[in-house]
């Protein structure tokens, strides 16, 4: 087992041909700002420039995924130059995860919402707990899905479906997350981490060679469209922070009440 020592919002272990990459913010929920998404960027390329690594599992630390962006740190990009900057790192994390020459599985277990649930998706398999919290919520705040969320909706429902799921943008348990085909399996509480070394087991027991060719087969032809609406994610997402409704989810939550929208 070797453990990477580099980085400090984030976790790489690698055990013979599986790496596991863990988010390690648990004070935050694992909540994505910058240093964790550079890091966890770094170690993705690294990775799948390791011929030795087959497998890589994203996981996060303490009592969840990931809550998603950091609102606080949102909070403090006062200038369009900051935060497209912050938007391009979102999108080739995406693009990144999405390609990568590397069978990968997300772990969910606690909350996977917001940016934290479109990086979920952005891997081959999806396992979660029963009890996970799951959520594609960016409505609540009056935005739009980043990361390629809109794609990643889209691949596994359908555009019509996608859509109605990012307007609810409701909390969902494993059970209902899996009923509507948003992740692979669900496991009983405490037992997700379990459940993915299965799988890893599995994996590495199979002509790794031949499914990497077929993901690159299936996923080369669907970059463009995602690069595109990565594009329009990240048009749309500074829009959206103009707005009356905007501003009104972000104190709603800080005063940790219903927002009042008006479509403004």
């Amino acid at each position: 087992m070797t453990v990477n020592t580099d980085y400090h919002s984030i976790k790489v272990t690698i055990e013979n041909s599986v790496a596991w990459v863990s988010l390690n913010r648990p004070h935050s929920l694992n909540a994505l700002q910058e240093e964790m998404m550079t890091e966890l960027l770094l170690a993705l390329k690294e990775l799948n420039r390791d011929s030795t690594i087959h497998v890589i599992v994203l996981k996060g630390e303490g009592r969840g995924f990931s809550s998603g962006g950091d609102i606080k740190a949102m909070l403090t990009m006062d200038s369009e130059e900051q935060f497209q900057g912050f938007m391009d790192m979102i999108s080739e994390l995406a693009l990144t995860l999405y390609s990568m020459d590397k069978i990968t599985i997300c772990a969910i277990h606690g909350a996977a919402a917001g940016l934290g649930f479109s990086l979920a998706l952005a891997c081959d398999y999806v396992i979660a707990e029963e009890g996970s919290k799951i959520a594609m919520n960016f409505i609540g705040i009056g935005l739009v899905p980043d990361g390629g969320g809109h794609f990643l909706l889209k691949e596994r429902l359908g555009a019509q479906k996608a859509m109605q799921v990012i307007w609810k943008g409701e909390v969902m348990n494993g059970q209902e997350a899996y009923s509507l085909g948003l992740i692979d399996k669900i496991t009983a509480e405490n037992k997700g981490l379990e459940e993915v070394g299965k799988l890893v087991a599995q994996l590495t027991a199979s002509p790794l060679k031949a499914m990497k060719e077929s993901k690159f087969i299936l996923r080369s032809t669907k970059v463009k469209e995602l690069k595109a609406i990565l594009d329009l994610e990240r048009e749309s997402q500074w829009r959206m922070r103009q707005t009356e409704d905007h501003k009104e989810g972000i104190k709603a939550f800080t005063e940790k009440r219903k927002p009042q929208f008006k479509g403004e």
